[in-house]
């Protein structure tokens, strides 16, 4: 594929919670902003083991940070090599990347967050400006550090006459509420994929649960449901943020008796989800008119067929109606962010995350 080099192109990378891979984008900004390429590259056993470890305290913590944070570069300057041979395109042809990074350790109530990635490296081995770090600004200025799409998704998807939500289901689910008055709200609602693949894999050594076939095939244990939504993370009102430090195996396994079938876990796990979504909406939107969903949880038909049937009246949807493909819509964002940040334009949105003000964010590492 060859495409016009008299463009305004981005390139933006994300690797999410679920720990499955990394998505790349190729964003044309001129005119209005078009996806031209994608490409996804999984992570293997290995990698992935030792990213959930440092999730955890242990031993010799620093060193394996800092190996795995060069590994993960290798593997994101691989991943944009090969989008652009897919393009037919040069480094040159590229003003910067949007990197997230892996998530490790999402802590802002302790004033830190860190997302694995040597951008040093990563732009010396592409040839390419990295801008990289994207939440620590916000959580310098008192903020969550998350979500920060957003702003994107207001730039992307709003309409000045309908209340729209967008739901991106993750490893974490977070939503933007989208009203005409614009009065952007935006905040993580709960666990979103990350406990039913966990426990997906530990029974059944699967990384996820295809099409939510294997929750459907269960029952939901209306006892364990109720506890599991009586957690405190639910209640808080906006801004909040959340990730494996609070909802992991851990956390489900304190609530289980330990003679639960492993199917009726599933099945409640997605009724979790679906329930801490949907209470989310009620809460904020209650006149939502319009729901459309991104990130993996869109492949989950259970999920969206539970949600459509809890938010009764409300169309239920995936982001591919407003023409941005669910897969790729927080890659296209980081792309999105990326821009921002060398046009210095604040982004964190201090409604959303909290806040002292609104930040550019990003550091940029030049080329």
């Amino acid at each position: 594929m060859s495409l016009a080099l008299q463009a305004d192109y981005y390139i933006g990378i994300m690797s999410g919670t679920s720990l499955d891979g990394i998505d790349a984008v190729l964003i044309n900004f001129n005119a209005t902003p078009a996806l031209q390429q994608t490409l996804f590259v999984p992570y293997d056993s290995d990698l992935r083991k030792q990213l959930l470890a440092l999730h955890q305290a242990s031993d010799d913590e620093l060193n394996r940070t800092a190996i795995l944070a060069n590994r993960l570069s290798q593997l994101f300057a691989n991943t944009v090599k090969r989008l652009l041979s897919k393009c037919n395109l040069a480094p040159k042809n590229i003003i910067a990347i949007g990197c997230h990074g892996q998530t490790i350790r999402h802590c802002p109530e302790k004033c830190y967050t860190i997302q694995l990635v040597n951008a040093a490296l990563l732009a010396e081995l592409t040839t390419i400006t990295i801008i990289a770090d994207f939440r620590s600004r916000d959580i310098a200025a008192g903020g969550q550090g998350a979500p920060l799409v957003p702003a994107f998704h207001q730039a992307m998807f709003q309409q000045t006459n309908t209340n729209r939500v967008i739901v991106n289901i993750g490893g974490i689910a977070n939503l933007t509420i989208l009203a005409p008055d614009n009065n952007l709200i935006g905040f993580d609602c709960g666990p979103g994929n990350l406990l039913m693949d966990a426990w997906c894999l530990r029974h059944t050594n699967k990384n996820y649960d295809k099409d939510g076939a294997w929750a459907a095939s269960g029952q939901v244990i209306p006892a364990l449901l109720q506890k599991l939504v009586s957690f405190h993370f639910f209640p808080l009102a906006p801004p909040k943020s959340t990730g494996r430090e609070m909802f992991s195996m851990q956390w489900l396994e304190g609530y289980l008796q330990g003679n639960e079938k492993p199917e009726d876990v599933q099945a409640t796990l997605a009724q979790l989800t679906t329930k801490s979504i949907a209470q989310a909406i009620i809460s904020y939107c209650p006149h939502a008119e319009e729901v459309y969903i991104c990130g993996g949880g869109a492949h989950n038909q259970t999920l969206i067929t539970q949600l459509s049937k809890t938010l009764t009246g409300k169309k239920v949807a995936l982001t591919d109606q407003l023409n941005v493909d669910a897969d790729w819509v927080e890659a296209f964002a980081f792309a999105w962010l990326a821009k921002q940040t060398i046009l210095g334009i604040p982004v964190n949105l201090a409604t959303v995350t909290g806040a002292q003000g609104n930040r550019i964010l990003g550091a940029i590492y030049l080329n």
